[in-house]
């Protein structure tokens, strides 16, 4: 049986710290009131985790939204979703593109999607043509009309970006060239702001509350789209939940649930000598 750990906070929660997971494979009842309460919840996941995605479908199917937000699909691709398709595996995987989308199989995010059926479904995936402009010009000209309301207008501070430059030379092995990195924040940004733009779009059209299922990056309170949305729209109440392994997880959440780890290759290993 996956055991959980839940470990409730908004203070920083780094990547050093350690958690021994415990309980049961399900959603403590004061986490899931909590969600209950906000107009948006955020669902983080590692994306090739199964046991996250299980609690996510967990959360969806108790939570009941009238939208969900994916970070997976473009806008386009999700206006073709309905239950209907939801529930047909292959006419699933076919409006989505899945297979050809880079995305862990299909399969894992099954029970998401299955538990979302009866909602709106609405995506946030920024095109490849946008991460290029993004690298070329900014956030804030890829993002268009009401870059400043979502703050893409602003620079980071000096040590914000020189942190999160450091994440993403980490999060690349450490084998990224230095003058690409700005640009890659640039695009992380992007991505914050344009899931954020979709959630408040779901929350217009359908009056909430909103399921967002996103990366834990995407999620994180300190540095993700919470961001985004207390800036363009303050009064629009949040809950974010990070999922981490063995008690690895950056950034700070409402809640983080530890889970197993699941074995994968080492991402790395190519740049390594012999790799």
């Amino acid at each position: 049986m996956t055991r959980f750990l839940i470990v409730l906070s908004l203070t920083l929660i780094v990547s050093s710290v350690r958690a021994v997971p415990t309980g049961a494979a399900s959603l403590p009842a004061d986490a899931l009131a909590a969600m209950a309460g906000a107009d948006v919840v955020l669902l983080g996941e590692i994306h090739d985790n199964p046991a996250h995605h299980r609690l996510q479908a967990e959360a969806v199917s108790a939570l009941a939204p009238r939208a969900v937000v994916w970070e997976m699909l473009t806008a386009e691709a999700a206006a073709r979703l309905d239950a209907a398709v939801i529930g047909d595996p292959a006419a699933l995987a076919a409006a989505t593109d899945w297979e050809t989308s880079g995305w862990p199989p299909l399969q894992l995010y099954l029970p998401v999607f299955r538990a979302a059926a009866g909602a709106s479904q609405y995506g946030a995936l920024v095109p490849r043509s946008a991460a290029r402009e993004a690298m070329e010009t900014g956030a804030a000209a890829a993002f268009g009309a009401e870059a400043a309301r979502f703050g893409l207008t602003v620079p980071l501070g000096a040590a914000e970006q020189a942190a999160r430059e450091a994440d993403q030379m980490e999060n690349h092995c450490n084998a990224m060239p230095a003058e690409m990195l700005p640009m890659l924040v640039a695009i992380q940004r992007l991505r914050d702001a344009v899931l954020a733009r979709a959630v408040l779009r779901a929350l217009d059209e359908t009056g909430g509350p909103v399921v967002v299922i996103t990366g834990n990056g995407h999620a994180r309170a300190d540095r993700g789209v919470p961001v985004y949305l207390r800036r363009a729209a303050p009064d629009v109440s949040l809950y974010s939940l990070g999922q981490s392994e063995a008690g690895q997880i950056a950034g700070a959440f409402d809640a983080v649930l530890d889970g197993p780890v699941t074995e994968r290759p080492d991402p790395c290993a190519a740049f390594t000598k012999g790799g």
